[in-house]
């Protein structure tokens, strides 16, 4: 089974780049009318300028691809958008739950298992296995097997690692509530281990020679 590139965001003029081969006519006006008219929401550099993560592309190109094959209005489009952002997964799935809300079959699910990359508690598995699939799919198109994403796996163990031993003397006080207080902190602790790992991912890349091009002003 197989890919997103390594780097987390793109540029408008990047993400114009990727969508031009099957939609000649995008441009920068016509993102930001659609941007404009709430069907993306591109996250802002602190200076202002448009980031696109791989799922405001997918989101673009079902937008657009909507709007040249099936001649639906914007305002049709946006509210199927909604309708399928409002049946986000919010609670435990079973095998076949996940399997349906990710569209992969049991062999992708079965490699997946094999190499680490989705887990179960018992019968059920974490919604949250359900958005590392999507992107574990997303990666696929770009040759990323599941093979290859072992590194994420020990990353993440080491990540997890650091953050039980940062909490464990709120577990080990004997007060009541002393395990949801640590369980808040682990929460805590990991968006920011998460902000500093992609920010290093960001630098490393920089670093490489693969520093994200900001666009002038018009290309904000």
């Amino acid at each position: 089974m197989s890919a997103e590139p390594a780097r987390a965001y793109f540029g408008i003029g990047e993400v114009i780049s990727q969508l031009r081969a099957e939609f000649p006519d995008v441009s920068v006006s016509k993102i930001r009318f659609l941007e404009a008219e709430g069907l993306i929401q591109p996250a802002r550099s602190p200076s202002g300028y448009r980031k696109f993560g791989p799922a405001d592309v997918d989101r673009l190109r079902y937008i657009l691809t909507a709007q040249r094959d099936r001649y639906l209005p914007l305002r049709v489009i946006k509210d199927q958008l909604d309708a399928d952002s409002d049946q986000r997964v919010t609670g435990p799935l079973s095998r076949r739950e996940l399997l349906d809300a990710a569209g992969i079959d049991e062999a992708d699910l079965a490699e997946l298992e094999e190499f680490g990359l989705v887990r179960r508690s018992g019968r059920q598995y974490a919604p949250e296995a359900v958005e590392a699939v999507r992107a574990i799919v997303a990666l696929g198109r770009y040759g990323v097997q599941a093979r290859h994403l072992r590194v994420l796996r020990a990353s993440a163990e080491r990540e997890t690692a650091l953050i039980e031993q940062i909490v464990a003397p709120i577990l080990r006080q004997r007060s009541p509530g002393a395990r949801d207080r640590a369980a808040t902190s682990a929460r805590d602790i990991a968006s920011l281990v998460l902000t500093v790992h992609a920010a290093l991912i960001e630098m490393t890349l920089a670093d490489a020679g693969f520093a994200v091009r900001e666009p002038g002003p018009g290309g904000r």
